[in-house]
């Protein structure tokens, strides 16, 4: 009922917008939140616009506005709001595209070398753009509340387990540690999603989405979101290949990467370590706070990038060892029966 009327108040909206001309609304993208999108396009002309629908209880739009011109201030392809009302919660944006980087790379003749390319050349352009004091700080606080969405919701809520004394104070030394890195690295502009699901095929390439939770912080986390993906998988040497590139760029632009490319890539896989034990949280959270089964599907690409980080490192045995504690202990839920 809800969502009845609040397309109800879109169309309204829409109307008072454009009055007298005729167009058409479907649904553009599926969102994790609880903002919807939806597609217009206008009979006469053949354009197209993008409607953000983000309930003001639930959402606010305002970051997503500075956010955008912090980008497009960057020379970067983000949406430009068009109209706005921030008490309702709707913005009308510019259309960046109906294909995804996601979909495009899932098409056996893309050329993912190419759309990476982009990826890292506009992540570069971006990260030159910071400066300190603008957006919030990606700091140990922050950090900490995402590795606690693991335990309270992946382990105690999806896998029904409850940590023994001696597991919870194993993890948290676990946690301590992951977090000692990634507070060590330099600190920029974080899009705090930056994965082929939010890049668009455009021009110029690639459009940037959901960029409203950006933070400043470690140098290391999107690149890390970039390679090590919610809905697709690479080969290590391919990614691998990517990492070194974007480094080279970053190097020579002058980000503050470092000159040792090992020390960089351990970076990386420290700070994916902590973002994939935070997506295995949000995805459970996704599925019995609001609803959305869907992306609890994805645990198992997680779980494999966790355990290959944990594995590789001596200082994050502890953590291997508890992940094969979790997976002999718990519970055979119904969908695996």
């Amino acid at each position: 009922m809800i969502a009845l009327e609040r397309t109800s108040a879109l169309r309204a909206w829409l109307d008072g917008l454009f009055p007298g001309e005729k167009w058409d609304i479907q649904p553009a993208s599926e969102d994790a939140s609880f903002r919807r999108y939806f597609r217009i396009r206008f009979s006469d002309s053949g354009e197209s616009r993008i409607v953000m629908d983000a309930p003001p209880e639930h959402e606010d739009c305002r970051p997503f506005i500075r956010i955008a011109g912090l980008l497009r201030e960057a020379g970067l392809n983000a949406p430009s709001v068009l109209a706005q009302d921030l008490e309702q919660g709707f913005l009308l944006l510019t259309d960046l595209g109906a294909t995804t980087y996601l979909a495009a790379l899932k098409h056996e003749d893309a050329d993912a070398d190419a759309l990476f390319g982009a990826a890292t050349d506009a992540l570069v352009t971006w990260q030159l753009a910071s400066r300190p004091g603008v957006l919030p700080p990606y700091d140990a606080a922050l950090l900490r509340r995402e590795l606690d969405l693991f335990p309270d919701w992946y382990l105690a809520r999806h896998l029904g387990i409850d940590l023994a004394p001696q597991q919870r104070a194993q993890l948290e030394r676990m946690f301590a540690v992951i977090l000692e890195s990634n507070l060590a690295q330099p600190a920029v502009y974080v899009h705090r999603d930056y994965m082929p699901r939010n890049l668009m095929l455009s021009t110029p390439n690639p459009g940037i989405l959901d960029f409203q939770d950006a933070v400043y912080g470690p140098v290391a986390y999107d690149m890390a979101s970039l390679v090590r993906d919610a809905f697709i998988s690479w080969e290590e040497e391919r990614a691998l290949d990517w990492i070194v590139r974007y480094w080279d760029k970053a190097r020579r632009a002058g980000l503050p990467v470092g000159a040792d490319f090992g020390e960089f890539y351990r970076d990386l896989e420290w700070m994916g370590l902590q973002r994939h034990l935070k997506v295995l949280g949000i995805f459970a959270r996704i599925r019995y706070r609001d609803g959305k089964p869907g992306y609890i599907e994805d645990a198992p690409r997680f779980l494999a990038y966790v355990r290959a980080v944990a594995t590789r490192y001596n200082a994050l045995g502890p953590l291997a060892q508890l992940l094969d504690q979790i997976e002999k202990h718990a519970p055979m839920r119904d969908d695996q029966r």
